[in-house]
């Protein structure tokens, strides 16, 4: 009697063993067809069942799980994909050798829903969903940067220094070749995926005006984004020591010199700011864009001459640098400010009126020497109706009443066609 319910038994087990292969063997078929929901309800069938079932068969369930669950790649919600990325990696773990297709799959489906999450603006999703991409693939570090970059866009400091730091252990740089062409429908140029593909679609005559751009290293915005995080978090010493660590290991980043300089102009050091500018522009003499900057940084100074000299330099390397313009103006300007304080403090005599009028004059020289900067960005850019205001202003204030007037129509213009 033992022996027959025994037999019983075992063949029960078979009968269900046979009916789980079944399932999962029908899920497979139905991710080949693409009907996403019925692999999903023949897995379901074999699930409770699956511990019994040996290990190809269980590597099978995983990877048609993981694509059921991936479906098309369309509008997948974020816990789908979540789970599909842990069904791909369980079937490479058992041996499968579909299972780094699926993976792809699955990485892929997630960077594209991050995409759409960083278009509505969902930044902490697409963080997510970005780092779990990296997370398949760990050569794929280029995703970890971007999860860094979203979890920034979060205010989500803490997992944002968990993946920045991350970054700077790995060595990542960022560097790197595009490859682009320009899209002859749309104009627009376009990175290609590799040299092969951008030259494949440039002798088709789709492309044209093909190029390779080298991506900058990303190093010193690395170690500048770690210490602001540690700035926003209110520990400057741990900033400071991740911008100072982050030169001893690479002495030559020009990148990471300009990023010091940006961390002390957020700690409003400017001093120390202007400092590290003129060591940055020392070595690249030939850059505008620095020259502008330790401007703003003397400005702020009060070293309105030195100022004046930096923006004028920034100028002769690039004449069409309309806000060096603006601020060289902003900066003579500036110097209005003690004259009339002086002449509110005068008082009737003959002595004050002297004394008065000197500084009227001094006042006027000071809009006379403003005007031709204001003059030079309207050359260059006559839709500037701040610059337009300010010339109307210094106008009216020299009693030139019908430049003022003109100028007046003109800003009227300007406003009207925002």
């Amino acid at each position: 009697m033992r022996t027959r319910i025994l037999t019983a038994v075992l063949a029960m087990v078979t009968v269900v063993a046979f009916a789980q292969k079944r399932e999962i063997r029908r899920a497979g078929k139905a991710v080949e067809k693409g009907d996403y929901q019925e692999a999903k309800n023949h897995l379901a069938e074999a699930e409770p069942q699956l511990s019994g079932a040996n290990q190809s068969q269980q590597a099978d369930y995983y990877l048609y799980k993981g694509y059921a669950l991936v479906g098309s790649g369309e509008n997948v919600p974020a816990s789908d994909l979540m789970a599909a990325t842990e069904a791909f990696k369980k079937a490479e773990e058992l041996g499968h050798e579909e299972a780094p297709q699926g993976i792809t799959a699955a990485s892929n489906a997630l960077v594209n829903a991050a995409i759409a999450d960083q278009n509505e603006q969902n930044f902490e999703s697409a963080a997510e969903k970005l780092y779990a991409s990296y997370d398949l693939n760990k050569q794929d570090t280029l995703y970890l940067y971007y999860a860094a970059a979203n979890a920034i866009n979060a205010g989500n400091y803490d997992n944002a220094l968990e993946y920045y730091e991350e970054l700077r252990d790995l060595g990542f740089s960022g560097e790197s070749v595009q490859y682009t062409a320009v899209n002859t429908e749309t104009g627009e140029r376009e990175v290609m995926g590799s040299k092969e593909q951008r030259d494949l679609f440039v002798k088709s005559g789709d492309y044209t005006d093909p190029q390779d751009e080298k991506a900058e290293s990303k190093r010193g915005e690395i170690a500048k984004n770690i210490a602001l995080i540690y700035m926003e978090k209110g520990e400057s010493e741990k900033a400071i020591e991740a911008m100072d660590a982050a030169k001893r290991e690479n002495p030559d980043d020009l990148s990471l010199l300009q990023s010091e300089a940006d961390l002390y102009y957020s700690m409003g050091d400017m001093q120390k700011y202007r400092e590290i500018m003129e060591e940055v522009v020392a070595q690249d003499p030939e850059n505008p864009v620095l020259l502008y900057n330790l401007g703003v940084s003397s400005a702020q100074l009060g070293e309105r001459d030195r100022a004046i000299e930096y923006y004028e330099k920034a100028l002769e390397l690039d004449p069409d640098m309309t806000n060096a313009r603006i601020n060289i103006a902003q900066v003579i300007l500036s110097r209005e400010q003690p004259i009339v304080e002086e002449m509110n403090t005068l008082g009737t005599s003959k002595e004050d009126n002297q004394r008065y009028d000197e500084l009227a004059e001094e006042r006027r020289e000071v809009y006379r020497g403003a005007i031709p900067h204001l003059e030079g960005v309207l050359e260059r850019d006559a839709t500037n109706v701040d610059a337009a205001r300010t010339m109307m202003n210094i106008y009216y204030q020299l009693n030139e009443t019908e430049k003022a007037e003109e100028m007046k129509q003109k800003v009227s213009e300007l406003e009207a066609n925002q």
